[in-house]
């Protein structure tokens, strides 16, 4: 074993050995350490903005794409927006301990099933800054502890973020080593980190499709994967267009760089003639790109030719594709085809194509007349999330507290032997 994986190991161990103590922490000891980060946020304010100006400067100087650079930024009110988000996990209900189910056995034992912390969870992640605060307060509520490992492009922000939070902590004496980050820029330390699967019980990698695939072939540990957001609108030929129109730009130019951004829009082809051209108007208007399919392009002849690579694209971007199709059942087809099983939205009418478009596409979050920048853990009551799941074992969608559980069995007894 080389001195890099000792040190990871080392850190692994220290991240075990204090998820044994977390997990025995009760509400109002866990609360106490969540308003001393949220305090310490506050005071700090100042050395926030001025370590995460300096990986603007440098984004900038590495002509990062302005979606990325909005991913790195902390404006005043995403610090603010962090900050109330530590203190709304406090006020969430502790998991920990809740019952789920009990039953009296014919035995007589009293069989208990209650909700435990995982123990030791590894995030992998890249660009936004914000995620080193929000992953820290979900696993302290959840009783785990954790282990960070950030982009070179967030190095900064992330390192002074996590020295606000381990100073809050050590003014209450909370547990040592409950929140950790990797303090390594050599790639090789996430292949160590993924392997951990003696002292490490989940790896959750949020970036592009080429970090979590590489953190899936390497990891032992198991994985939930936090994939790219391909997500759809899908415009009903019974929908109303001023709404639709709406939901539109809301989905895509409210904040293009988020995983829950619309990147494409499936058009009915009985309403594509009157949607197509107030669409088009309205995405000039928000300075879209528009890429459109033939027959999208005979309606807007101004639209680039949207290539096949185009419909499973994350632009993260002021960029859509739209596709005119012949039914619900062809726009159903395509987002399960090409969609990345994240988020996805039907405007219609239609009780009967709602019903359907919610039973039918299978993806974390289905929505019906409204936006998908709503797949969020603190749009959802969840205070913060982990990161958004594709996967469907054992937490889908936007991960909060209880999604960072398990469950163990108790059985009360008085003496039963089996025979």
């Amino acid at each position: 074993m080389n001195n890099l994986e000792n040190l990871v190991t080392s850190i692994a161990q220290q991240a075990k050995r204090a998820s044994y103590k977390m997990a025995t922490l009760d509400n109002s000891t866990k609360s106490k350490a969540l308003e001393a980060i949220a305090l310490e946020l506050e005071n700090n304010r100042s050395l926030i903005k001025a370590e995460n100006a300096l990986d603007i400067k440098q984004a900038q100087e590495k002509k990062l794409s302005p979606a990325l650079t909005d991913r790195l930024t902390l404006t005043d009110q995403r610090i603010n927006d962090m900050i109330a988000g530590v203190r709304s996990i406090a006020l969430l209900p502790d998991p920990i301990g809740k019952l789920i189910t009990s039953k009296i056995l014919p035995n007589k034992i009293e069989l208990k099933k209650i909700r435990v912390p995982l123990g030791v969870i590894g995030i992998i992640f890249e660009s936004r800054p914000n995620v080193v605060v929000d992953v820290a307060a979900l696993c302290l509520k959840s009783g785990n502890a954790v282990i960070l490992r950030g982009g070179s492009e967030s190095e900064h922000s992330n390192r002074v973020l996590l020295s606000i939070i381990n100073s809050g902590l050590e003014k209450i004496n909370f547990t040592p080593d409950a929140v950790q980050m990797l303090p390594i820029k050599d790639r090789v330390a996430v292949n160590y980190l993924c392997k951990l699967d003696s002292y490490i019980d989940l790896i959750i990698p949020r970036g592009g499709e080429g970090l979590i695939r590489a953190v899936v072939d390497a990891a032992t540990v198991p994985v939930i994967k936090h994939y790219k957001g391909i997500c759809h609108a899908y415009i009903d030929e019974n929908a109303d267009i001023t709404m639709a129109l709406a939901i539109c730009e809301n989905a895509k130019c409210q904040r293009p760089s988020a995983c829950n951004s619309v990147e494409t829009i499936l058009v009915h082809e009985n309403i594509a003639a009157d949607f197509l051209p107030k669409l088009e108007k309205l995405f000039n208007k928000n300075h879209v790109e528009m890429r459109g399919c033939e027959s999208t392009r005979a309606l807007v002849p101004s639209m680039k030719f949207a290539h096949k690579n185009d419909w499973e694209s994350e632009y993260l971007d002021l960029i859509i594709a739209i596709k005119i199709v012949h039914s619900l059942e062809e726009a159903i087809n395509h987002i399960n085809t090409h969609g990345s099983h994240h988020s996805d939205t039907i405007i219609t009418k239609d009780r009967e194509a709602q019903r359907r478009f919610v039973l039918e596409v299978d993806s974390a979050a289905v929505y019906v007349n409204a936006s998908t920048r709503f797949t969020d853990g603190g749009e959802f009551g969840l205070g913060a999330e982990m990161g958004i799941s594709t996967d469907k074992l054992h937490a889908r969608g936007p991960m909060g507290i209880n999604e960072l559980t398990t469950y163990k069995w108790v059985g009360l007894g008085s003496g039963q032997v089996r025979t």
